[in-house]
């Protein structure tokens, strides 16, 4: 005989492959975030004096790795 899956059986194994989906994915961006490099872009090397707003699209890096 084939026994039935109850009700909280069946929302047990739901929430568990949410769960499982969202941890794959958190896991996902981690991994992408700590093994890509993003190429250098165009920026403001030397700072601004305090004060003095940039330039229109003009950006200035925390700390420059370029």
């Amino acid at each position: 005989m084939i026994a039935r899956i109850g009700t909280r059986t069946k929302v047990g194994l739901v929430v568990l492959v949410v769960f499982g989906l969202f941890a794959a994915a958190n896991a996902h961006l981690i991994w992408t975030s700590v093994s890509s490099q993003p190429d250098c872009v165009p920026h403001l090397k030397t700072p601004e004096a305090k004060g003095t707003p940039l330039s229109q699209g003009q950006f200035r890096a925390a700390q420059s790795s370029c």
